[in-house]
């Protein structure tokens, strides 16, 4: 069915283009990430549209099995994109700490040839957080009802928020931006990454959100969207852990700041990698929402309460806002 809504889209002069998601890496090496899909000839406007309703964001059509030239330095790379259109690779480079870039574009429109395609994707630039090697500390945030209000396991609200709400009608949970902030400054080179349940399709609305309400930039790991092989839905928890997991490996010498929300799987999660890699945990920092956001967001309300122990000895900080965070933080010495 893909085979020929992707050709008589062709003929119709939809075009392919290459939607570019902030990666991150060490000197030596980058994890790229990016999307290949056909659009319509005016798709690089949409970004400037004054609202963009959520429904926009899932109405894309993936270019399968596009082969991406990656341009890293003097270097050229090349990913094939799967079934979905993505391109999530490693390569190897010069990569200097803080934030560097690559360059994307269309190798060759594998499969396209017979609707008379030619490679018409403009090139797009990959940014890349590049730790440096001394970094020990980093901050990994959940973003639904953590950075932002969302409410998503109720399924009528998700859909209303996520298909109907434009971008600019989404809240900011309170003192999230300032506690993020202050956490940088206290922690020079620190990143930041956000992980989240969500689907890439919204990573170019959750970016712009969080630099509308001056979060530190960061990466995006989110999932994909849809069936796979062998389920009809993606499993979040299986996708948190399994980050989480991969972070680990990958910067073995970094303490974690883990911030969430008691409104989903959060605490769970993190209980669990913080008993499986203690010593890649600095702290634990979960946002309590209020009694309403949490019958909401499919939960009983917690009770209160300030900080505990993990499961190994780490901090377990718990407040209602950024504000009651951040004087937790300081009490427990983590800033």
């Amino acid at each position: 069915m893909h085979q020929l809504v992707e050709r008589r889209l062709r003929r119709t002069g939809w075009r392919i283009n290459i939607v570019a998601y902030a990666g991150y890496g060490a000197p030596g090496w980058a994890r790229v990430l990016c999307r290949v899909l056909l659009g319509r000839p005016d798709t690089r406007q949409r970004g400037r549209l004054e609202k963009v309703r959520g429904w926009r964001s899932f109405t894309t059509l993936p270019a399968k099995h596009v082969t991406v030239r990656i341009e890293a330095g003097g270097t050229v790379h090349e990913a094939q994109a799967d079934r979905s259109g993505f391109v999530d690779t490693v390569i190897e480079g010069d990569f200097t700490p803080g934030w560097s870039s690559v360059r994307l574009s269309v190798a060759e429109p594998e499969g396209m040839a017979d609707a008379g395609a030619v490679a018409d994707a403009e090139p797009a630039e990959a940014l890349i957080r590049v730790l440096h090697p001394d970094v020990r500390f980093g901050i990994l945030s959940d973003i639904d009802d953590t950075v932002m209000v969302t409410a998503l396991p109720r399924p009528l609200l998700a859909a209303w928020n996520t298909f109907v709400l434009d971008e600019h009608a989404r809240a900011a949970v309170p003192g999230m931006a300032v506690l993020y902030e202050r956490l940088v400054t206290a922690h020079p080179g620190a990143p930041v990454l956000y992980l989240s349940t969500g689907a890439w399709n919204v990573a170019p609305t959750l970016t712009r959100f969080l630099s509308r309400h001056l979060y530190p930039a960061g990466p995006l790991l989110l999932t994909d969207w849809g069936p796979t092989a062998d389920r009809w839905f993606r499993s979040g928890r299986e996708h948190k852990r399994a980050t989480l997991a991969r972070l680990a490996r990958e910067f073995p010498q970094v303490r974690w700041l883990l911030i969430g929300d008691d409104g989903q799987h959060d605490q769970e999660i993190y209980r669990e990698f913080a008993a499986a890699h203690p010593e890649n945990v600095a702290g634990v920092a979960i946002r309590r929402l209020s009694p309403t956001q949490s019958v909401l967001a499919g939960s009983l309300p917690a009770p209160a309460g300030r900080s505990s122990t993990g499961p190994v000895g780490q901090k377990w900080l718990s407040a209602p806002d950024g504000a009651g965070l951040w004087k937790l933080l300081r009490e427990a010495d983590l800033v």
